[in-house]
Parts: structure tokens; C-alpha cells; sequence
């Protein structure tokens, strides 16, 4: 029997669907700036513990740059970041692990990747083998853990770094458009490895622009609109009865301008 992580037929809808907790991470008054452009204005949002928050929006809008501030890579200009309640610290950014678009992979074999990162946190012996072994079963990776990691296809690539990252055991996982550029088959994978670590507990972060993906794995999703926060709340409202313009626009398939500005209609109803 197959890894349900690596299923390819199997439907991540099926898997458990657990409800947020109490807060793990909020976000107040959040706002950064470069080049002289106000890139975020402003946002206020809420990781509850388990869930499963969608972070939408075109692009520009601020999603990935909100990612880097919440996982401690950027400082905010202004606002604070809180974890469970107190400033953000040292220990609550090593609760945390983040998977970007482009697989970040060391110049080494996919075991010494695997080493490599649990070494970081003070991981070594049987502990470390155990979880490098659970890791690489779990993403389909065992017959090539000598393989030079870069030479992965990419959706082997983009397992390799998810299963790393959650090899860490973090209580909380970004992931930035972690299917942009990936197949069918390797987009179910990855959605799977998603819920099946979120079912056990693992708070989850994701931009994406897909609809799909959204409707599949969003519990709740934050809308991005021009660095602010357009509209938040459960996925199935938000995506299905939009309360603002931006927000109905990007269901309808209009180009949305700005508030002062007519929205464009897509080529096939003109």
C-alpha cells in the first residue's frame, strides 16, 4: 500500500478537516515600505492554532512580503507580530518553518539535506535518523536519498523541501505557492503532505492563487488588495459570497483597478 502522502489518486478533501484553536500568531498594525512605496498599509490578521489560513490577492498585493514579516525574515517599519500572545522571539521563530516557491536546497545529496537541517536544530543520532527515515518514506524519496538534491525533478524537489522543513516539527508552516510551477500529480502530492500535517496538528499558512487549491485547503482565507486586507473569514464565504468589490471581481474574473476605476472585463465576455 502506497503512502497516502504520495498517493497521487488520493482526494485531499477526504482527510481530516480540523478547526483553528486559540490564537498562535497575530498580526497589529502591520506595515512595511521600500523604495519609497507603501508595500503592506496597515494589515491585522489572526493565525489560530491548527488552522488552515489561504493568503489571496493578485500580485503586488503584498501576500509573500506578509509572509517573510510573519516568519521573522523582514522587520515591519510598523506593528508588532505576537506569538501566542508575547513578542515575537528567538523560540517561537524555531517553532516555525517556512517552504518557498522555488525549492531553497543545499548543493548536497537529499539525505544531507535532510541532516543538514535537523542538525541545525540539535538533532542527532537514532532521533535523527528516525525522522530523516520518516521523511523520506513519507515523500516517495528512500531510493534516492544519495541522489544530488538539485538534480530532483521539480516536483521531487518541492516534496524534499516540504518533508524537510516538517521533519523539524514546527507548530507552524508557511508555504508560498508551494504548486505554482508543479504538475497535476505533484500538486495532489504536496496538498496531501499539507492536510496530513495539518491533521496532526500543524498550523498552516498558504499563498496561492489558485481557486482550486483554495477551495481544497483554505479554511479561512485573508484577501490582499493593494497592501491591505480586502476581506478575511471562513473560505466558503469568502470564496463563494464575497462581501467586497476586489474580492467579487477576482470570483468573476473582472481585472480589478481600484475603487475610483472601472474593473475589465475578461476578453471572453467582451
Amino acid at each position: 500500500m502506497r503512502d497516502a502522502a504520495f498517493d497521487m489518486t488520493a482526494s485531499p478533501s477526504t482527510l481530516p478537516q480540523p478547526n483553528g484553536g486559540e490564537p498562535l500568531l497575530d498580526v497589529r498594525d502591520l506595515r512595511f515600505s521600500a523604495g519609497g512605496e507603501q508595500l503592506l498599509k496597515g494589515v491585522d490578521l489572526t493565525i489560530r492554532k491548527g488552522s488552515r489560513t489561504l493568503i489571496m490577492g493578485p500580485n503586488g498585493a503584498g501576500k509573500s512580503l506578509l509572509l517573510r514579516l510573519m516568519h521573522g525574515l523582514l522587520q515591519p517599519e510598523h506593528g508588532r507580530i505576537f506569538w501566542q500572545g508575547a513578542p515575537m522571539g528567538r523560540q517561537a521563530r524555531l517553532a516555525q518553518a517556512m517552504v518557498f516557491q522555488r525549492p531553497v536546497l543545499l548543493r548536497r545529496s537529499v539525505l544531507a539535506n535532510l541532516k543538514f537541517a535537523l542538525s541545525v536544530r540539535g538533532l542527532s543520532g537514532k532521533a535523527r535518523a528516525g525522522r530523516i527515515e520518516t521523511a523520506l518514506a513519507t515523500a516517495g524519496l528512500s531510493h534516492l536519498a544519495r541522489r544530488p538534491a538539485r538534480v530532483l525533478s521539480g516536483g521531487e524537489q518541492q516534496r524534499l523541501s516540504l518533508v524537510r522543513a516538517l521533519a523539524c516539527e514546527p507548530e507552524l508552516l508557511f508555504l508560498d505557492e508551494p504548486t505554482a510551477n508543479l504538475d497535476p500529480a505533484s500538486t495532489v502530492a504536496i496538498e496531501n503532505l499539507v492536510l496530513e500535517a495539518n491533521a496532526r496538528g500543524i498550523t498552516i499558512v498558504l499563498v496561492t492563487h489558485d481557486a482550486g487549491q483554495a477551495k481544497r485547503l483554505g479554511e479561512e482565507v485573508v484577501f490582499l488588495q493593494d497592501g491591505q486586507v480586502a476581506e478575511k473569514g471562513p473560505a466558503g464565504e469568502v470564496l463563494t459570497n464575497p462581501q467586497s468589490e476586489p474580492v467579487r471581481a477576482w470570483r468573476d474574473g473582472r481585472i480589478y483597478l481600484g475603487p475610483n476605476t472601472r474593473t475589465i472585463r475578461d476578453h471572453a465576455s467582451l
